[in-house]
């Protein structure tokens, strides 16, 4: 069974809850206004980490355990969305902030830039979705679910390489192809969003309860917290180069 890239959006994700009819049931509407509030909540804390910078880079790492654990109690207990999701997006508003800021003493007005790109690309793919030009079809998923798990994969080798004190340059250079490699991510994370669009309309299609809402909505923020990261390191690389 195909699954989603991000592993919020499994293709079973919605099959394993029951049907509901009426104010009960989940909406597309219903979900992109927890979405809104989702993010309106990560804003705030964002903020808050931003203009707290040692505050910030204190909690950054108890931030980044608990919202890892937040995104775990979700997926596997949906229901406790309407909680665990507010909560998900608080953790993560701190940790964004807190490494946006880091960027930002080394360049100035990377996080305004990265801010912008994600929500640009965020409102382009969902125009280019509704108009039908992107169709998530089988072979569409496999392969958005193949580059993500591989890149995951890869992450995660270099992460446990570097407690051997062993770094790629691909991840951390700014030659053309570590900025080549960040691009790819950056496009493979973006077409993840257009998985998360298709699995949201299924389960509003398919009567899922209220409360899968949330789940939808945190879907997407996890998307969006990659896309982001992506982006910034993105830039990271092609402003050091000047």
């Amino acid at each position: 069974m195909l699954r989603s890239g991000n592993p919020a959006l499994r293709n079973d994700a919605f099959i394993s809850t029951r049907a509901a009819s009426g104010e009960n049931a989940m909406t597309i509407q219903g979900t992109a206004n927890k979405a809104l509030i989702l993010l309106g909540v990560a804003a705030i804390a964002f903020a808050w980490a931003w203009s707290r910078p040692s505050m910030g880079l204190t909690l950054l790492l108890p931030a980044l355990i608990l919202g890892f654990i937040a995104s775990l109690v979700t997926i596997f207990k949906k229901e406790w969305a309407p909680v665990s999701a507010p909560i998900y997006a608080i953790l993560e508003g701190v940790v964004l902030g807190a490494i946006s800021m880091v960027f930002e003493r080394s360049y100035p007005g990377i996080a305004k830039q990265a801010i912008l790109l994600t929500f640009g690309v965020l409102f382009s793919l969902l125009a280019v979705y509704k108009s039908g030009l992107i169709k998530p079809t089988q072979n569409f998923k496999l392969g958005v679910f193949a580059a993500t798990g591989g890149i995951g994969i890869f992450y995660l080798v270099s992460m446990i390489a570097g407690f051997f004190g062993v770094h790629f340059s691909i991840l951390y250079g700014n030659g053309p192809l570590a900025i080549g490699f960040s691009v790819v991510v950056v496009i493979i994370a973006a077409l993840n969003l257009v998985m998360d669009f298709d699995f949201i309309e299924q389960g509003a299609e398919q009567g899922a309860p209220k409360y899968m809402e949330w789940y939808g909505a945190f879907s997407l923020m996890v998307t969006l917290v990659w896309l982001y990261m992506e982006i910034l390191r993105l830039l990271s690389k092609l402003q050091s180069r000047r």
